[in-house]
């Protein structure tokens, strides 16, 4: 048998995703600020992308605005294709017709009224204190040694983002070489600090720090911390009572002091930094219909800049290289320009249809949220639903009922026993709104909720409830039950 290598031709299919189709759709699950970023990025690489300044066009650009806007409205929502990346920028681009009849107007968005201006960049620039900086600057201003000061320093640094401290006073000893009796003298200083009851090591002496700091101390309330913690947290305030030997009523006060402490004195310092969301999406209302407007503040506008633009109608006189290169920037600030601009016609597309579906909503309410998924929007908007979904992500909508992230009016049918189904969002809405009404000394089951909920014809499973409850933070009823 002969072994042989032969060629042989052969035809067939394939998806080949360019790189500007790539741009296009990276472009669409960017937020504002990531798009602002980009932009900047793009701009430092190509130079024939600027920025057009408020009030600084020059009067034959904005004459050329003018006449371009007019032929064609900036925003037509009647129809928006999908970018598909094919033929887009080739070579036998018509650049000196582009050069004459392309249209340098932004999409519309939202101004500021009667010339009010917004705060500066400046007045948002902050650093938030840490619990370690905080805890620092109080050790330095105690009156230690520089051995316990040092000391202290090892604890600090050893505190989780709770405020507890998650080393022992032994390991402390020998890493910084003092001794331990050093250590266990400034660890209660420091949890005298600010918040206190900080560095504790337990649950147990985080509370027992905040009882012995208040005016009035409550022995049954350090009792209780000491010997029955576990009682008081599954509110079995009977056993409680009978084990310290004092009336019901008084264990209840005492729990509703201890209830009052920190359990994580270190919350405060850490966790999530709140951040101010800018709405992607404004919806008003007016004369009884929704006006969707795009919020396209901080982005910029780009245009091609004017020297290249020059050059390129004297192309026959430029050198060749220098015209090549002018043309390979050129296709590429032309396709982010377009890519952009197709963004925000799909983010309105997309709004357009939410409004579309959710209109009970935005009139009455969470409790009129309508189920909704992706595949709803993307036959209303006639595309694909993966375009759909990166359009939702990290995007906000202001509308009468409050700032909502576009992936918030997505979701589930929960079925009813009428045969209309109804949101998940709702359902968790009415279930919040039952266990505030509930009596606190008898709280509702998950049994009783699922009772609950089928007489108002809602049809729901017991651990979905259950799921729903751990969703919101919602105690179970044995946690939930006051004993007056």
């Amino acid at each position: 048998m002969v072994l042989e290598l032969k060629q042989s031709p052969k035809l067939v299919q394939q998806l080949v995703i360019t790189p500007q189709l790539q741009q296009a759709i990276r472009l669409l699950q960017l937020t504002r600020l990531e798009l602002v970023d980009m932009i900047g990025q793009e701009m430092n690489e190509n130079p024939l992308l600027e920025e057009i300044e408020e009030g600084k066009e020059s009067s034959d650009e904005e004459e050329r605005t003018n006449e371009t806007a007019a032929e064609q409205p900036v925003l037509s929502p009647e129809h928006t294709i999908e970018v598909k990346g094919e033929g887009e920028g080739s070579d036998e681009f018509d650049w000196e017709n582009y050069l004459e009849n392309y249209n340098h107007a932004p999409l519309s968005g939202p101004r500021e009224a009667d010339g009010e201006e917004r705060p500066s960049f400046e007045n948002f620039l902050t650093k938030s204190t840490t619990l370690s900086d905080h805890l620092r600057w109080q050790l330095q201003l105690s009156y230690l040694s520089e051995e316990e000061k040092q000391t202290g320093i090892w604890i600090i640094g050893n505190l989780d983002e709770d405020g507890y401290l998650k080393m022992s006073l032994e390991e402390i000893s020998a890493e910084t070489g003092f001794p331990l009796e050093m250590a266990e003298k400034v660890l209660p200083k420091i949890q005298q600090f600010d918040p206190v009851g900080v560095a504790a090591r337990d649950l147990k002496e985080c509370l027992l720090i905040q009882l012995h700091q208040l005016s009035i101390r409550d022995p049954i309330a350090e009792k209780i911390v000491i010997e029955h913690l576990s009682l008081l947290k599954n509110r079995n305030f009977p056993a409680i009572a009978k084990r310290v030997g004092v009336s019901l009523e008084r264990v209840n006060r005492a729990a509703a002091l201890i209830s009052k402490l920190e359990p994580k004195p270190g919350r405060a310092y850490g966790g999530e930094v709140a951040q101010d969301i800018t709405p992607d999406v404004y919806v008003y209302k007016m004369e009884g219909e929704y006006v969707i407007s795009l919020n396209d503040e901080g982005i910029p506008r780009l245009v091609v800049n004017s020297y290249y633009r020059r050059i390129l109608a004297e192309g026959r006189q430029s050198h060749q290289d220098d015209r090549k290169y002018i043309q390979e920037k050129l296709r590429s600030a032309l396709w982010l320009i377009r890519s952009i601009d197709q963004r925000q016609r799909t983010i309105y597309k997309v709004a357009q249809s939410i409004v579309k579906f959710q209109k009970d909503f935005l009139d009455q309410g969470i409790q009129y949220l309508k189920p909704l998924v992706l595949r709803d929007v993307a036959e209303d908007i006639e595309m694909h639903e993966s375009t759909v979904s990166r359009v939702t992500n990290n995007k906000y909508m202001h509308t009468p009922q409050g700032i909502y992230e576009l992936k918030f009016f997505f979701n589930a049918g929960i079925p009813s026993i009428q045969g209309d189904a109804m949101a998940s969002e709702s359902v968790k809405s009415l279930l919040r709104e039952i266990i505030v009404r509930e009596d606190p000394r008898k709280p509702h089951s998950d049994e009783k909720l699922v009772q609950i909920l089928k007489e108002k014809n809602i049809h729901i499973a017991r651990r979905t409830i259950s799921k729903y409850r751990e969703m919101m933070k919602i105690l179970s009823s044995s946690e939930r039950r006051k004993v007056v």
